[in-house]
């Protein structure tokens, strides 16, 4: 009786043991699915006009969206999301994304102010820096002593006459400078208008220092490269959404990345005939674009 009472115990345990290894190894498998001919494994979702429209306290989630995200979660694909939003930290970002009921994790988001504070640090640059006061806390560990180099993004009220002329100041006394910005946007939508966004400031010091400015975030391909790093896909097997024709459409494909525009956030119909820029597909919104993708799964 106590060898049977054994011999179960171990094969109980071993069978139990083989089941959890299972388990991992499937959770380790990104799934697949067929769209527009391409096999996909990985999405990639702007936030501002994706997911959400811009507005005081993170704004408020488009219909649908909230759904949409947990459905791409539960399909196995590979989810990121890539933002230009500069104007507060990761952690407030997240926080903002939570109260309007997404579930999203800070490891999940890539924003340019990660990726700029590590070129200032490899090229040991000493930055002044122009944007929002809630996005500071970012910049805690990088050297801004005796700046060298200067860097823009989303300042909001805070790009004011006097703030761009200092920032206008030091490039023209720096030796070698550097003017890096944290995005190219023209604008952006905020409630029920258009604002301008850092990539028109961004236009002002390049004209007014002669300089050509290094941009850390959409549409840089090392930008979406990371990304791609990150999700372990390669840019046939990607998708990106957004509402930004040149920075989330024309940047995406730049990199082999197809580009998936929605009409919520700052889009224009204008940008349905863009000169030079073809979405892959327009979609009403992001909801509308989950049902076609995980329509046929490989």
């Amino acid at each position: 009786t106590d060898k049977i009472i054994s011999f179960v115990y171990v094969w109980f345990c071993g069978t139990w043991y083989t089941l959890i290894v299972f388990c991992n190894i499937i959770s380790t498998i990104t799934m697949a699915y067929t769209w527009r001919g391409r096999i996909i494994k990985g999405v990639i979702l702007d936030i501002t006009g994706v997911l959400k429209e811009s507005g005081p306290n993170g704004g408020t989630a488009i219909g649908g969206s909230i759904d949409a995200v947990n459905r791409l979660y539960a399909s196995g694909l590979q989810v990121r999301f890539c933002t230009n939003e500069t104007a507060v930290t990761r952690h407030i970002l997240v926080d903002q994304l939570k109260r309007l009921g997404f579930s999203i994790e800070g490891d999940k988001i890539f924003q340019p102010i990660s990726a700029v504070c590590q070129i200032l640090k490899e090229r040991k640059l000493r930055p002044h820096i122009l944007v929002h006061p809630d996005a500071l806390p970012d910049f805690s560990d990088v050297n801004q002593t005796d700046p060298n180099c200067v860097v823009i993004g989303d300042a909001v009220h805070h790009f004011t006459y006097e703030n761009l002329n200092n920032a206008f100041h030091c490039l023209m006394e720096a030796e070698q400078p550097v003017l890096f910005s944290l995005g190219s946007g023209r604008y952006y939508q905020e409630e029920d208008r258009l604002v301008l966004d850092v990539g028109s400031y961004m236009k002002a010091l390049e004209y007014a220092t002669n300089l050509k400015a290094e941009v850390v975030g959409k549409p840089s391909m090392s930008f979406f490269t990371a990304v791609l790093n990150d999700m372990g896909t390669s840019p046939a097997e990607t998708v990106m959404v957004g509402d930004d024709i040149v920075s989330d459409i024309g940047g995406a494909q730049a990199c082999g990345i197809s580009g998936v525009l929605v009409r919520t956030g700052k889009f224009r119909s204008s940008d349905e005939s863009h000169p030079s820029i073809m979405p892959d597909e327009i979609v009403d919104n992001l909801a509308h674009f989950v049902d076609s993708l995980l329509t046929h799964s490989v």
